[in-house]
């Protein structure tokens, strides 16, 4: 079965509680059971977009680093 991405979010270079508030909004768009990926370079935001997921019921698919670059995907609840 195919993922299928709904929502890519670039957040490269942008603080993780500034993520956290695009992220947010971005989740409000969409429809419940989408996606979205999250590029980010914070190392915070490991952390941070785990426990969001957590506090807001949304479900943490996947957390990755490549070098530098972290990877998120989140189902919406």
């Amino acid at each position: 079965m195919a993922i299928v991405i709904h929502r890519r979010l670039d957040l490269k270079d942008v603080s993780c509680r500034r993520s956290l508030r695009r992220v947010s909004s971005t989740m409000a768009e969409l429809s419940p059971g989408e996606l979205v990926e999250i590029i980010a370079t914070d190392p915070a935001s490991v952390g941070e977009f785990a426990a969001w997921s957590r506090a807001t019921g949304n479900t943490l698919l996947e957390s990755s680093q490549f070098g530098t670059v972290f990877r998120f995907v989140i189902r919406k609840l």
